[in-house]
């Protein structure tokens, strides 16, 4: 996915000359300049990964409940998600690097209290703070490369830079898995505290070779947008979530939250059709191929999210996975879809973009449907491992062709605010498929759990007092929840990739064929 802010005006550094003439930093601490936007970005992608690995220890630590380690996931999704567009501005507003730095500051310190979280609640609480930081962070990291990188050597930098992000992610939840295998359940603090270091080395470099960038505008920042984003979102994942809690949910609740829900963003679409400076342009949904991308992104994403949240609990918990093992399912997916981006980038040249952007979810929906019976097998080499490489093959010929897709279906003075969109679609896809497809696991969960000592327990519900019986009764429950979660989602990819069909320019009009849409 493209980061918001990746085609930003270049900065004007230190000492710049009257009149506006550009300064970029000096060619000796470029370097520092890649290294400082990699480190920071992968403080965000690692946390973001490793945690659905921790979940079962953070469940188990905290005597949490289903739905309590659903918005342990969430409110970092909700507020990065909602936020994240208003960051990007912040830094053009108040200068990148100064933002970048708070970003960093408010993250780190937001991941050491939950280091030393003492309740589920109190979890939540500095995960959503962690979002808050991310959300004025993750658009920095890509701002920086732009501001201080001269055009020339940009796309390689920015190449390094991509490279480095799918091997933090790949390696974060492998790292984290033998943490917590190695170390037992409590170890899962370390997966936080480690930030602290990370932080404080990312910070000094920062301020240390990255020069001061002045303000290049001065717009109104749309925080009565922002908020309207976090109630409207808050309120439909509170509902969704609720919606799976229990054996007898709040209907009446579920439905008011719902509604309030879709009124508020109803709210937050209407305010941003005429607010001065808004965060989400709505013009920019008049082109049927950046509607049709969005619409993509948040259906495959949702998708993608949803199985690699649930995946790793059900193998730690129904297969009897160690941590460790469960983090590894990340890797064949990470690395083959890694591989396979410049050879997407370069079909998408040759072929247009509907052909990957079709083929990529058509062959993602296919590995999710591998999932199901590799699950229930176990069987990691000859089953899990496989379905996961097809994954990363189904995501490789997807990711790049989408990003080109959003920003050349605007145009090139929007470059940023269309990335930017996009990427705010995706972390609102993550927060909707762990809400959402929690409610269905939960549900085929409830009806499979036949034995009576599981009855009001929710998915993944923990072993102690369980009989040997009861113990089988849930992990063959947890198996169905996922199976339900896989299938759900291989549909998704599929309609996913329908609208790649429909709205994805192809051969005949190439790259430069969208502005007539």
């Amino acid at each position: 996915m493209t980061q918001a802010g990746a085609a930003l005006p270049e900065c004007q550094g230190r000492g710049a000359a009257p009149g506006g003439a550009v300064h970029r930093c000096p060619e000796k601490d470029r370097p520092f300049v890649l290294v400082v936007a990699i480190l920071a970005s992968s403080l965000g992608f690692i946390d973001g990964s490793v945690v659905s690995v921790a979940i079962p220890a953070i469940r188990a630590s905290l005597g949490a409940g289903f739905v309590e380690v659903q918005w342990v996931a969430n409110a970092y999704m909700l507020l990065l998600s909602s936020l994240i567009l208003v960051g990007g501005a912040a830094g053009d507003r108040f200068g990148q690097r100064d933002v970048f730095a708070a970003g960093i500051g408010l993250f780190v310190a937001a991941s050491l209290a939950c280091a030393f979280a003492g309740s589920a609640p109190g979890l939540i609480a500095c995960r959503a703070l962690q979002g808050v930081g991310a959300a004025f962070m993750v658009p920095g990291s890509l701002a920086l490369i732009a501001k201080n990188i001269p055009r020339a050597e940009r796309g390689r930098a920015v190449g390094v830079w991509a490279a480095a992000a799918g091997v933090s992610s790949a390696l974060g939840p492998l790292v984290g898995g033998w943490v917590l295998a190695s170390l037992g359940d409590g170890a899962w603090r370390w997966i936080f505290a480690i930030n602290l270091p990370s932080g404080l080395v990312t910070l000094a470099l920062l301020f240390r070779r990255v020069p001061r960038d002045r303000p290049s505008l001065r717009a109104k920042l749309d925080w009565q947008g922002a908020l309207l984003a976090t109630a409207g979102l808050g309120l439909v994942a509170y509902a969704l979530t609720a919606a799976g809690e229990g054996e007898e949910p709040d209907w009446p609740l579920i439905a008011a939250a719902a509604a309030a829900g879709a009124a508020t963003l109803a709210g937050f679409l209407a305010w941003e059709r005429c607010a001065e400076a808004p965060m989400m342009p709505l013009d920019l949904f008049a082109s049927k191929a950046f509607s049709g991308a969005n619409l993509l992104t948040f259906l495959l994403y949702t998708a993608l999210a949803g199985v690699l949240f649930y995946l790793p609990m059900t193998l730690i918990q129904a297969r009897g996975y160690s941590a460790a093992w469960a983090g590894g399912v990340f890797l064949p997916f990470t690395l083959v879809m890694a591989s396979l981006a410049r050879f997407a980038g370069g079909l998408a040249d040759r072929a247009g973009l509907r052909l990957p952007l079709t083929l990529g979810p058509l062959i993602t929906g296919a590995a999710f449907l591998l999932l199901a019976p590799a699950v229930a097998s176990g069987a990691f080499w000859s089953a899990i491992v496989p379905a996961m490489a097809l994954l990363g093959v189904g995501m490789g010929l997807a990711v790049s062709p989408l990003s080109t897709a959003v920003v050349l279906a605007a145009d090139d003075a929007r470059a940023g605010a269309a990335s930017g969109i996009n990427n705010a679609v995706a972390r609102t896809a993550s927060l909707f498929a762990v809400a959402g497809l929690g409610a269905v696991a939960a549900a085929v969960f409830a009806a499979a759990a036949k034995d009576p000592a599981l009855v009001g327990q929710g998915f993944g519900a923990p072993l102690d007092g369980l009989d040997a019986g009861a113990r089988a009764a849930r992990d063959l429950a947890m198996i169905r929840g996922f199976q339900a979660v896989a299938a759900t989602t291989a549909a998704l990819a599929a309609l996913s990739a329908a609208v790649a069909w429909l709205t994805q320019p192809g051969a005949a009009r190439g790259r430069s064929g969208l502005e007539g849409d």
